[in-house]
């Protein structure tokens, strides 16, 4: 199964140890080498002149040789996934409509974001909370409605772990699929730096321009430290050009110590409190009062006041509950939204009906804990249905079991004995006691689908760059970076707007610290076998430098423009991060076109 099959990593971590797969042509007792340039690595040289070119090249050639080089060629070969969007674009697409191919493309990837974050935010989010509710720890943040975590009065524990684990998702899965292969690495390095320019800089400059506020000073200035710490770390694991097994776990034991800084912090806080609710000091985020979050999180339509409640409740049959919960639309508040929201929720109701039928979720909050009888029988069959059809791209999935039945078959099997178990040994009033093992395969089924959409994400993503002659560092700076971080530049822009600009900007610095040490050391982790302990980082385009410069750079700012300032953050400073961020994306994009041209280190 690769290097991750060794790998005793919990939960979803094992899940994702099939991206890791095989390392590549590399003999065992060498460094896998990972370019972050966007060629094929030194160590390839001899393959690639002895059975093809870089996938590059194709360009180059008369388009009547486009589909032949791109079948023959070893570094035209994607990996994973369930499109060969390469051969797509170069031999089912003529010559003449390429311009319709990219455009496709494009859509297919902005659809490729939605999936990513109704994933996230609707099923992945949900169940990782629920799952923390059995697991005891307490509920201590408080939530946007995008999943943004913020340091409430009791222990930050669960936010800086589950919540960021849910909230990080796509960028984390996106940052292990694009490290598995060699091919893609410039990938997950330009989207881990690229998205935290971006938020460090546009997010939290939209910000202090939207609503100029007093910062939290402690926080913020807890969470810059070991974010620079963490990209200094990076630096120093690129100016080597490897990371060993030591260093990988590094990684991860600096997240470690980060939820033991913050857990500590707010333990000493409650104790300078005495253990009482008292207002929020200058260094604490705002929280919203109980009305306030009543009024903001709005009034679900069945829920009315106790006075109104029926004195016998009304027994629904299982196919009235399964066509409800099936239903991904509130005509109620349909008729409430403007015309752009409509819009925008029928590109989503396709997606959120596949996965209302393949992803359960455990709701702690509701009565029932959301137990739809009819639908949760359901999702016994779809969701392991689901995961083997999806894991390794179906390849699990249509094995044949000594060559005559299939595993999908099996699954299928089981899986409906296991529904009519369950159907007629529970009723549709009460959820049964084993309610929460749903939550775990809501969990895994969610993961899943954000594995497989990853996947897609980083091979269109590779695609456009052949196509364009773009290095993957300048993609995952851009496009990567800018999809994976729309949600949060809308949430927390949302959120400074009425009026709680420092849970917003405590958001953009906090949230974006798992991304860079889980992504890079379980990314780079994954790819390690006993026989190869040690990965090798070769960054061998400028660009790179540039990025993790200009990263480093507006950390440095910040840290120290914002003490000077008395935290007191208004226009000014948010205008001087746009800029910087657009003059950091004016260089890096004269680098990729050759017009700063510079040695690399």
């Amino acid at each position: 199964m690769g290097p991750a099959g060794t790998l005793s990593l919990a939960g979803v971590l094992s899940l994702v140890g099939v991206l890791a797969g095989d390392n590549g042509v590399q003999p065992a007792g060498t460094p896998l080498t990972l370019d972050l340039g966007g060629t094929v690595p030194p160590g390839w040289d001899a393959l690639s002149h002895s059975r093809g070119l870089d996938c590059w090249e194709v360009r180059k050639r008369n388009s009547s040789e486009w589909c032949r080089f791109v079948r023959s060629n070893p570094d035209c070969r994607l990996e994973g996934g369930f499109l060969d969007y390469l051969q797509g674009v170069f031999c089912v697409f003529p010559p003449r409509l390429l311009p319709l191919a990219v455009t496709l493309y494009a859509l297919w990837l902005l659809y490729l974001f939605i999936i990513l974050g109704v994933t996230a935010e609707k099923f992945f989010c949900p169940n990782l909370s629920a799952i923390s509710t059995n697991l005891k720890l307490s509920h201590n943040v408080a939530v946007s409605s995008a999943g943004h975590r913020v340091f409430s009065l009791t222990s930050p524990l669960h936010g800086v772990t589950f919540l960021a684990f849910g909230n990080g998702a796509p960028d984390v899965f996106s940052a292990v699929v694009a490290f598995s292969n060699p091919r893609t690495a410039g990938l997950a390095i330009g989207a881990v730096f690229g998205a935290g320019v971006f938020v460090t800089t546009v997010v939290a400059g939209g910000i202090a321009l939207v609503k100029p506020f007093t910062a939290a000073s402690r926080p913020f200035l807890r969470d810059v430290i070991f974010y620079m710490v963490a990209v200094f770390f990076t630096f120093v694991v690129l100016y080597f050009g490897r990371i060993t097994l030591g260093e990988a776990l590094g990684y991860l034991g600096l997240y470690v110590f980060y939820v033991f800084t913050v857990v500590l912090c707010t333990w000493i806080h409650r104790r300078q409190r005495g253990e009482g609710l008292a207002p929020p000091g200058p260094w604490e985020p705002e929280m919203p009062t109980d009305a306030e979050e009543q009024e903001s999180s709005g009034t679900n339509s069945g829920d009315y006041g106790e006075e109104y409640r029926p004195l016998i409740p009304s027994r629904e049959n299982s196919l009235r509950i399964l066509t409800t919960a099936l239903s991904p639309l509130d005509y109620l508040k349909w008729r409430r939204k403007p015309w752009y929201w409509r819009l925008f929720k029928v590109l989503k109701v396709p997606v959120e009906l596949v996965l209302l039928l393949t992803v359960p979720v455990v709701d702690p909050d509701k009565d029932d804990l959301n137990w739809k009888r009819p639908l949760n029988c359901l999702h016994i069959l779809t969701s392991p249905l689901l995961c083997i059809l999806t894991l390794k791209s179906g390849a699990y999935g249509l094995y044949q079991i000594q060559g005559i039945f299939p595993v999908w078959g099996l699954v299928t099997l089981v899986g409906s004995v296991l529904a009519v178990i369950t159907f007629i040994t529970t009723s549709n009033e009460e959820p049964p006691k084993y309610h929460c093992v749903f939550a775990f395969l809501g969990f895994l089924a969610s993961a899943m689908w954000i594995n497989a959409a990853a996947t897609e994400l980083v091979n269109i993503l590779r695609t456009l760059g052949v196509i364009f002659q773009l290095s993957n560092t300048v993609l995952g700076l851009t496009l990567l970076a800018w999809g994976n971080s729309i949600g949060d530049t809308f949430s927390d822009l949302t959120m400074a707007r009425q009026g709680y600009p420092r849970m917003a900007f405590s958001a953009c610095f906090g949230g974006i610290i798992f991304n860079i040490l889980v992504g890079v050391g379980l990314g780079c982790l994954l790819q390690m076998t006993s026989s190869q302990l040690v990965v090798k980082l070769e960054p061998d385009s400028l660009l790179v430098w540039i990025l993790a410069g200009a990263l480093g750079l507006s950390l440095v700012f910040s840290f120290v423009s914002v003490p000077v300032q008395c935290f007191q953050l208004g226009k000014a400073y948010g205008a001087c991060l746009i800029l910087y961020y657009l003059a950091f994306l004016c260089v890096a994009l004269l680098t990729e076109f050759r017009v700063i041209r510079l040695s690399a280190i």
